[in-house]
């Protein structure tokens, strides 16, 4: 599907899973492209977010993989390998892991979670550019209707 020469009527009868999912790939490609030229992955990152006390974790305790995985089961995708990416942060010093398998977020792994997240306004200035925020917000708000009216729940 395209939208070059469809006119609004065309474009409205046109399926919102359709376009909502292009946009999602396209979206977490172009967000993983950027943090790869800044040598790390998304899911590297969230590794990170979701063992710092001052992020996703609530108490900065040491969590599994297993564990890990289930916290990001809502934004985790099937191919991020959790465990590759975990042993890469290890040999970065970013992380540390406990004779219970449990992995803990180091000094320099908070360090790094603080300097990697200052990428994310320019990724998102460059994914809003051209976009006004009402109409992003508008857009949002459409979005969570319909999710609504699909019979989901919008957090």
């Amino acid at each position: 599907m395209t939208t070059q020469q469809i006119s609004d009527a065309e474009l409205a009868g046109q399926p919102a899973a359709y376009w909502t999912g292009i946009a999602y790939e396209a979206l977490i490609a172009y967000t993983r492209a950027r943090q790869a030229e800044k040598g790390y992955t998304q899911p590297q990152f969230w590794l990170l977010r979701n063992l710092s006390e001052n992020d996703i974790s609530p108490d900065g305790e040491g969590m599994t993989i297993p564990e890990l995985r289930e916290a990001m089961t809502s934004y985790i995708r099937p191919e991020d390998d959790l465990a590759a990416e975990a042993e890469v942060l290890l040999e970065r010093g970013w992380l540390t892991r406990d004779a219970e398998d449990r992995l803990w977020l180091t000094e320099e792994g908070e360090q790094a979670r603080v300097n990697l997240a200052r990428n994310a306004p320019a990724i998102r200035a460059a994914l809003h550019e051209g976009i006004d925020d009402a109409d992003y917000v508008t857009t949002l708000k459409v979005l969570q209707r319909m999710i609504r009216n699909a019979g989901g729940t919008v957090a």
